[in-house]
């Protein structure tokens, strides 16, 4: 469905592209998917997340060793991401526009923000490097994210940036319930650091 994606630079390291074709949902129905952002202040959302959170990570781990997972949700993308594979029967994401950050300042057919909490957010990981170590440093670095999502030490995090800094963090049980249990020492270091 998308003929050329802009090339807009997000950061030092990171482009529009990369951005809006990571999820294997965009591969697996990239020819019925718009991936692009409507709102311009999208692009200026994710700028913000690239430069004051992303490039830091990537300037300290490498690029070489950084996997963008799940980037930049567009209308179309949450589309899909809400259906059922054919063959699997699974759902293709989970996603909860109203409050992860992924549509950053995109608009919905009533002109009302998907997230009202602006910003934006994408999903990574650091190859062969524990998520669990990867969550210490980032909190070690002080760096000013407005929420961060523990889903294990093999999984990808999530982190979002936006004008609350709110510096929120939640791990996940293995059905997807948020929880602080198992993340105490994170939660104090953020209080001790705030």
């Amino acid at each position: 469905m998308l003929s050329s994606i802009p090339s807009i630079n997000l950061g030092k390291y990171l482009s529009l592209e990369d951005f809006c074709i990571c999820t294997q949902t965009y591969q697996k129905y990239s020819d019925k998917i718009n991936i692009l952002p409507k709102n311009p202040a999208t692009i200026e959302a994710l700028k913000d997340l690239n430069q004051f959170i992303l490039d830091p990570i990537i300037d300290y781990f490498g690029l070489a060793n950084f996997k963008l997972t799940y980037g930049f949700c567009s209308p179309d993308l949450k589309k899909y991401l809400n259906q059922k594979d054919p063959v699997t029967g699974q759902k293709n994401g989970r996603i909860d526009p109203s409050r992860d950050q992924h549509m950053a300042h995109e608009l919905n057919k009533n002109g009302k923000y998907y997230c009202e909490r602006l910003g934006a957010a994408c999903d990574f990981l650091i190859l062969n490097f524990p998520s669990n170590h990867l969550v210490d440093w980032i909190l070690q670095q002080k760096l000013p994210f407005d929420s961060l999502y523990f889903y294990g030490n093999d999984r990808p995090i999530h982190m979002s940036y936006g004008s609350q800094h709110k510096r929120d963090i939640w791990a996940f049980t293995p059905t997807g319930q948020p929880t602080k249990k198992g993340i105490e020492s994170w939660v104090k270091l953020l209080k001790d650091n705030s």
